[in-house]
């Protein structure tokens, strides 16, 4: 017999000796049969009630880790299907406690290889945007709302490898050779890319200067790109182009905001000047900052 039989013998046999008892104590006492029949009724519904509350409770627990397996089962479904796995299998002779356990701590597996996957994918992007700016190439084609699965991350990994040693050969022929009027662009004529060269350094040379007047620092690739030394990495593409002849626009117009302010705040200080009546000495003294 296994130890809750023996359990459950010994409540038993603790009752009918709780019952032998009162039995007895009425008996002494010189309690009637009829009341004694009704004091009985009332332990009885006592246990009944206690009982039956035990087992609603215990019944709960089952209800609740079936909901807990269903859940699991739908959300495993969704997670192989997303990783691209085989369906999960579970033990057939598990019992319910044992197989909710299994598929919620598998749940928890699927759901953090599903998130290293997702920020590893990030991480390539992130260095495939970047290379694809300094090597003017195409971004890698990928599905960025779904799951990347192991072999297209080991393919993106690839890919990122190459474009650096790509870009390690063209640094390395760019020192070798001297330096260069920006990257080549493949079917460009000499004229165009001599033409772009020349917007280029002509763009660069007033975006440094009106940076430094805003005291603006560099704070996009792109904008590295433009205002760094290494002037013959900097891709000459049509799209480039216009991006440069924007951030120019863009610096351009905070300084005719900012001069406008300026004005504003001057005309507004000469009228309290005029207000409050400050001597000409005392305004000149101020007016050189």
């Amino acid at each position: 017999r296994c130890l809750s039989e023996v359990l459950a013998a010994e409540a038993a046999s603790c009752l009918n000796r709780a019952m032998a008892a009162l039995r007895d104590i009425w008996e002494e006492i010189g309690i009637p049969e009829e009341q004694r029949l009704e004091r009985t009724d009332v332990v009885k519904q006592h246990i009944k009630s206690l009982l039956d509350m035990m087992v609603a409770e215990e019944q709960s627990l089952k209800e609740r880790l079936l909901k807990s397996i269903a859940v699991c089962r739908k959300e495993l479904d969704t997670l192989c299907s997303e990783l691209q796995l085989g369906p999960f299998e579970s033990e057939e002779k598990s019992t319910i406690l044992q197989m909710e356990k299994n598929l919620r701590m598998r749940v928890e597996e699927l759901q953090k290889q599903k998130q290293e996957r997702k920020q590893e994918l990030k991480a390539l992007q992130e260095q495939d945007r970047d290379l694809c700016d300094i090597l003017c190439t195409a971004l890698f084609s990928i599905d960025s709302g779904a799951v990347p699965s192991l072999e297209d991350l080991e393919c993106y990994r690839r890919h990122v490898a190459s474009l650096n040693t790509l870009k390690v050969s063209r640094e390395s022929e760019g020192a070798a050779e001297g330096p260069k009027r920006g990257l080549l662009i493949p079917n460009t004529t000499p004229h165009l890319q001599e033409q772009r060269w020349e917007e280029f350094v002509s763009n660069k040379r007033q975006i440094i200067l009106l940076m430094e007047e805003l005291d603006h620092t560099p704070d996009t690739s792109f904008e590295r790109d433009v205002v760094c030394e290494n002037e013959e990495v900097f891709c000459l593409s049509e799209d480039n182009i216009v991006a440069l002849q924007n951030l120019l626009q863009q610096l351009e117009a905070r300084r005719a905001l900012n001069e406008a302010v300026c004005a504003e705040l001057r005309a507004r200080i000469a009228a309290l000047w005029e207000r409050l009546q400050i001597p000409q000495e005392e305004r000149e003294a101020s007016a050189v900052h």
